[in-house]
């Protein structure tokens, strides 16, 4: 097998260290509401579709019933679209704050691009949000050869594997043995396996290890190493067929498996 394609997501794996923005934006709309989510149940549905996102977590037992405790009735479709409503503008307002390429994408992008493969990207973002994304992350020195949003695969969004095969076909990529899925959420995992691909998880700046840049470098020995431990388990129980400490074990792992 040799790898010719990587499909790589956004915050928490390219960009934003431990993808912050949207967990601040998700907890200050529900705040807007009078729910006051947990930092986990903001983080577990992260990678899917933004409204699907609120969604999931509102159908979760205790903010469901935390919902019915603050309004006297269960939450409605209605009710989704007001919070996520309230999201949106609270992730504009932050998003240029963001971008930052996480330390050792850069190399580790042109050190797979040497090795002539092609580089897609998917996200839980939608266009007009990667609308000011890209663009900085770019002047910041990284940027993909494509981009897919959910909404342009009728909203269906991860954990569907439709946005990734919208890449290969974007990318003339001819077998999905030949194609590599890198993210930092369940959900990225399941986008791979759904799409048929080997997919590989990443503990640094990652959602699912949900540290920034400064409070893992914070850690005492043994607690990082129990936090990778378990962000590794993590992972391989969401699906991954991989997991690396860091973005910058990647091409290491492509030349493993064959590219």
């Amino acid at each position: 097998m040799k790898i010719k394609t990587i499909i790589l997501d956004w915050a928490g794996t390219t960009v934003d260290f431990g993808s912050f923005a949207p967990v601040e934006s998700f907890m200050t709309a529900f705040a807007a509401y009078g729910i006051n989510p947990t930092a986990e149940e903001t983080r577990a549905p992260m990678g899917l579709a933004k409204r699907v996102h609120v969604a999931t977590m509102l159908a979760g037992e205790r903010l469901a019933a935390e919902w019915v405790k603050q309004h006297g009735k269960p939450h409605t479709e209605a009710d989704i679209d007001a919070i996520y409503k309230k999201f949106e503008p609270a992730l504009f307002s932050v998003l240029k704050n963001y971008a930052d390429p996480l330390p050792g994408v850069l190399d580790t992008v042109n050190k797979i691009r040497r090795k002539g493969i092609k580089i897609g990207s998917t996200t839980g973002y939608t266009r007009e949000m990667m609308n000011i994304v890209a663009p900085l992350a770019k002047q910041n020195g990284y940027a993909p050869d494509f981009l897919v949003c959910p909404e342009e695969v009728n909203g269906k969004g991860r954990p569907y594997p439709y946005m990734l095969w919208r890449n290969l076909e974007a990318l003339n990529c001819e077998n999905i043995n030949e194609v590599l899925k890198i993210g930092d959420t369940e959900a990225d995992m399941q986008e791979g396996k759904n799409a048929g691909c080997l997919c590989v998880g990443v503990i640094a700046g990652s959602s699912m290890l949900g540290l920034s840049e400064n409070e893992l470098a914070d850690l005492e020995p043994q607690q990082k190493s129990e936090a990778f431990a378990k962000t590794r388990a993590a992972y391989l129980t969401s699906g991954a067929d991989f997991v690396i400490n860091s973005i910058i074990e990647l091409p290491k792992l492509i030349t493993t498996i064959g590219g």
